[in-house]
């Protein structure tokens, strides 16, 4: 295996676990109690497993890459989650692109970059989740 190739490998800072590493990254994507932890925990009841694997895979493993960062990786989960119809999970991830330093212009530009790739109905979907998204955002809290 190459040396570039080494250096795209998954990062496994302090010997954490792929677990700890995980639930490390979500927390920097959503805060300590964002809607994924709360997933997480609602499905856990159901199958405990299911959340493991996603914290381990997803979060501990594939968004461990180095090759892009992590706001690039929630464009491209934000206009995947556009193309599948997936509205629940393009909500955490509008949240999350946010939150590590997307712009709301860069998150329209991906939803109207998805016109293109999966359709008028997908990419106003995705808008209107985006409308959502902000406008909880910019609500006062009491």
């Amino acid at each position: 295996m190459s040396k570039e190739r080494l250096n795209q490998q998954p990062k496994n800072p302090s010997n954490l676990t792929r677990f700890e590493r995980g639930w490390a990254t979500l927390a920097e994507l959503d805060g300590p109690n964002g809607p994924d932890h709360a997933l997480i925990e609602s499905l856990a009841e159901l199958t405990p497993d299911f959340g493991r694997y996603l914290v381990e895979f997803s979060f501990g493993e594939i968004y461990q890459r180095a090759s892009l960062d992590l706001k690039s990786k929630e464009l491209v989960a934000i206009a995947a989650a556009t193309a599948l119809g997936a509205v629940p999970t393009l909500k955490v991830h509008i949240r999350a692109a946010l939150n590590i330093g997307a712009s709301r212009d860069e998150i329209i530009d991906v939803l109207l970059l998805m016109l293109v790739y999966a359709g008028f109905p997908r990419a106003i979907n995705g808008l209107l989740t985006a409308k959502e998204v902000f406008a909880s955002l910019d609500r006062p809290t009491v």
